[in-house]
């Protein structure tokens, strides 16, 4: 991705943890925070995507981050993670949850099973790894902790029940955590993106006419990327938005 043409000069030097941080919109953000001057962390349970973005950010800007293969369904894994991040960074400024996997499953093939595992995919790390990384920011006198939602609950797509649950429970989650741990000067917001078309979307799920409807629909007759969720995300994580907390902010070139 290219350079973010905004920098944002209070993020030099902070401590930033990214879960989901190996590969698309999350490897997005790793190298943007890293553009910063930030010192940042990432998680992924795709090792070998991982150690190749450390690779290429090395190469590329001369500062690798840290990468701490994880699996975030195991709750003491993330909390060892965070802990991890902490202790190799020096403690932690900022928190983004971005990590999740958008499995299409129709409502008669829903089980137990497959209902609970995405749910620890897509909702229950959220809050353990908050959990975990609120001692840290507390003891670095505030922060930020940026939550990765989606429009998709607000959309009324028939076959992802279980990961809509889970990108609506988010909201609440954020909300609950801005009320807990605004008197710490921690701030927690969200960020839901539309569609955004990445490698792996156009693979597994989107087709040509998928974002073209898409783009009907939308304000802004363009397909989203990534790096479209760059300036939010600093902005969030920056004191610019030093009053915000409890928010979502809706990214989604006007389809909503």
């Amino acid at each position: 991705m290219p350079v973010p043409k905004a920098q944002f000069h209070d993020l030099r030097d902070r401590s930033v943890l990214i879960t989901g941080g190996g590969s698309g919109i999350g490897a997005t953000l790793v190298e943007a925070f890293a553009h910063q001057g930030a010192r940042v962390a990432f998680v992924d349970i795709d090792e070998r995507a991982g150690h190749d973005l450390v690779e290429r950010l090395a190469a590329k800007a001369g500062a690798a981050p840290l990468f701490i293969p994880a699996d975030l369904r195991d709750i003491e894994t993330v909390r060892k993670a965070a802990q991890t991040a902490a202790t190799a960074l020096g403690g932690l400024h900022v928190l983004v949850n971005n990590a999740a996997r958008d499995d299409r499953q129709p409502l008669e093939s829903v089980t137990e099973e497959s209902w609970d595992e995405s749910q620890a995919v897509n909702l229950r790390h959220f809050f353990f790894m908050s959990q975990a990384v609120a001692p840290h920011l507390r003891q670095a006198g505030g922060g930020s902790i940026i939550n990765f939602s989606s429009i998709a609950y607000l959309l009324n797509m028939a076959e992802i029940p279980a990961y809509a649950t889970a990108k609506a429970g988010i909201v609440g989650l954020t909300k609950s955590l801005a009320g807990k741990l605004g008197p710490d000067n921690i701030r927690v917001n969200a960020i839901l993106p539309g569609m955004i078309v990445t490698e792996r979307q156009k693979r597994l799920w989107l087709s040509d006419a998928a974002i073209a409807g898409m783009q009907e629909r939308q304000c802004l007759k363009r397909s989203l990327t990534a790096d479209d969720l760059v300036g939010p995300c600093l902005y969030l994580a920056s004191a610019c938005s030093s009053g915000m907390t409890a928010q979502t902010m809706i990214i989604d070139g006007g389809a909503l």
